[in-house]
């Protein structure tokens, strides 16, 4: 069995500037814990491959394509391949949250 504390894993150099925390990185799938303080946001990209976002903590802004949303701790969000998307945080305490991508992409991300 192997357990990964996540704030053991070191932050993970990203075009985001954020915390972000590569925990489960495999052919068939990548998990990544990301936290964002107040203002904070990724910068809106592409990636080559579907991703889901978890929220663990707080209330993150999503915007998918032409919608945005307020999604709140225990919910999901999917995000087709190739679909600019971005997570904000503009509320008042920090968001944590897991991206999830299936496979792992083969091709980088695409900042916009």
């Amino acid at each position: 069995m192997k357990i990964i504390d996540v704030e053991s894993e070191p932050i993970h150099k990203n075009p985001h500037g954020v915390d972000a925390r590569r925990i489960y990185n495999r052919d068939h799938g990548q998990a990544i814990h990301i936290e964002l303080n107040t203002g904070q946001s990724l910068n809106k990209h592409i990636t080559p491959v579907d991703v889901f976002f978890y929220v663990l903590e707080g209330t993150a802004t999503v915007e998918i394509g032409d919608e945005i949303q307020e999604v709140e701790q225990d919910h999901l969000v999917e995000s087709p391949a190739k679909i600019p998307h971005r997570v904000m945080n503009i509320s008042n305490s920090k968001v944590r949250f897991l991206v999830v991508k299936m496979p792992r992409p083969a091709e980088p991300t695409k900042i916009l």
